[in-house]
């Protein structure tokens, strides 16, 4: 074993050792200096990348997104604040700092002038995406940062940098703080720039950490206690910035638990032929479960023993309620009126007509549930393919009466649960094929998220 470790070493040396293939330092730290300052043209491009990257929210579109996070020059003074802490250079980490502020400053300015004149306000999900950042955001900038110092670093730079640049969407996050500012949404506005800066912090702490790994020398002046001290600072800001992030990590992995747990206490607890769950979900402040069922209602002595269950699903506390329609009549009932008809009670032959006609509705009814709910099943492979945003459908056969002509109408609803927003040509165009799928002269089409 010991005489196999050198050699391993060696081995795992020569894949992993990057000192060969490092620039010279001081090209190295040219390069940065030059793409930290924010004057003439690199100020003007921010400003349009600001804007393109507004557009892209405002519109829903990835592709303008991530066009403008390449086109975008913010890197620059955060890898020079890592630098900077990392050679102990103090007058650049203070003109890096100022850029970052003036870059900073100048971004959320205008994104919040796009946002206050655009006629479109709604807030979009690559919008909403930037509001609640977690513990992954932090190792996504801190990977993230660590590659782009590298590329940085050597000679095979590759094409890492505009990887980098779309990995750790600094870009977006502004964009979205300005939305907030512009719709005087604080909470968006907190939570998005929470996001940057936590961008910032961890690319910074990946140069920091990549400046020791390859080794770069301080300055020739270095005041050794002030380098402790600023060390100091730098880790505090990166133990305080994590807390926040990794409560709500928290929340989220807590959140998705339980989430998980109600669809299986669904499937398990609630599952009743000729019923079919519309929607389900968990209120974790209230500690209640909704559910909302459709089709033959559940009866309350089923309704009793799920909620007794829910402790079993690991949801102890939570009380369920179930909300559903009911039938007025059901198939046992009709059948049970006809019976006593022909026990000797009299009645008109139009009577017996009448009822049979209600059977023969009813068993329609029935049918349509069942049907629609093997159709749903069928397609929802088909669906998933064209439709990556669908998570969830439900087709049920409805019968519609107008409360002031009491007139009746039939058709199909299909209710999509959806991980994001829909554009209207989109909606149209699935709520046509799921007509033509399903083979039904009119359809409804609802989408919730």
């Amino acid at each position: 074993m010991n005489a196999s470790e050198p050699s391993l070493i060696a081995l795992l040396k020569k894949y992993f050792n990057i000192s060969p293939n490092k620039e010279n330092e001081d090209i190295i730290i040219g390069n940065i200096e030059s793409s930290i300052s924010f004057r003439g043209p690199q100020l003007w491009i921010l400003i349009f990348a600001i804007f393109i990257a507004s557009l892209g929210l405002n519109v829903n579109s990835t592709a303008v997104i991530i066009g403008a996070m390449l086109i975008s020059p913010l890197m620059g003074p955060i890898i020079g604040m890592g630098l900077a802490v990392g050679i102990s250079d103090f007058g650049l980490l203070r003109r890096s700092v100022t850029n970052y502020v003036v870059s900073t400053v100048i971004s959320v300015l205008t994104a919040t002038l796009y946002f206050y004149l655009t006629p479109i306000d709604e807030a979009q999900s690559e919008l909403l995406a930037r509001t609640a950042p977690s513990l992954y955001d932090v190792l996504i900038a801190l990977v993230g940062g660590g590659a782009g110092f590298i590329a940085l670093s050597t000679r095979d730079k590759g094409n890492v940098i505009p990887g980098v640049a779309i990995a750790t969407a600094l870009m977006p996050p502004l964009c979205t703080a300005g939305y907030g500012l512009a719709v005087a949404n604080l909470s968006y506005f907190f939570g998005a720039f929470y996001l940057f800066f936590i961008n910032t912090v961890f690319i910074c702490l990946a140069t920091f950490i990549g400046t020791r790994m390859l080794k770069f020398r301080p300055v020739h002046v270095v005041d050794s206690e002030r380098v402790v001290r600023v060390r100091r600072y730098v880790f505090l800001i990166v133990i305080v910035t994590m807390i926040p992030a990794a409560y709500m990590t928290m929340l989220i992995i807590r959140e998705s638990i339980a989430k998980n747990n109600l669809r299986q206490f669904v499937r398990t607890e609630l599952a009743f032929k000729g019923t079919q769950i519309l929607s389900q979900e968990i209120d974790m402040s209230d500690k209640v479960v909704r559910v909302v069922a459709l089709g033959k209602t559940i009866p309350r002595d089923a309704i009793a023993r799920a909620d007794s269950a829910l402790a079993r699903h690991q949801l102890a506390g939570y009380k369920l309620h179930v909300i559903q329609g009911g039938q007025s009549d059901s198939l046992l009932l009709r059948s049970t009126a006809l019976a006593g008809l022909s026990g000797g009670q009299e009645s008109s032959r139009q009577k017996v007509i009448e009822q049979l006609q209600h059977l023969h509705e009813m068993e329609e009814m029935v049918d349509g549930y069942t049907r629609y709910e093997s159709a749903a099943y069928q397609l929802s492979g088909e669906l998933k393919t064209l439709f990556p945003q669908v998570e969830k459908i439900v087709l049920s056969n409805v019968r519609e009466v107008e409360t002031d002509s009491a007139r009746r109408r039939r058709y199909v609803m299909a209710v999509v649960g959806s991980s994001g927003r829909w554009s209207d040509a989109d909606r149209e165009k699935l709520r046509q094929w799921l007509r033509v799928r399903t083979q039904a002269d009119s359809l409804r089409l609802i989408i919730t998220r």
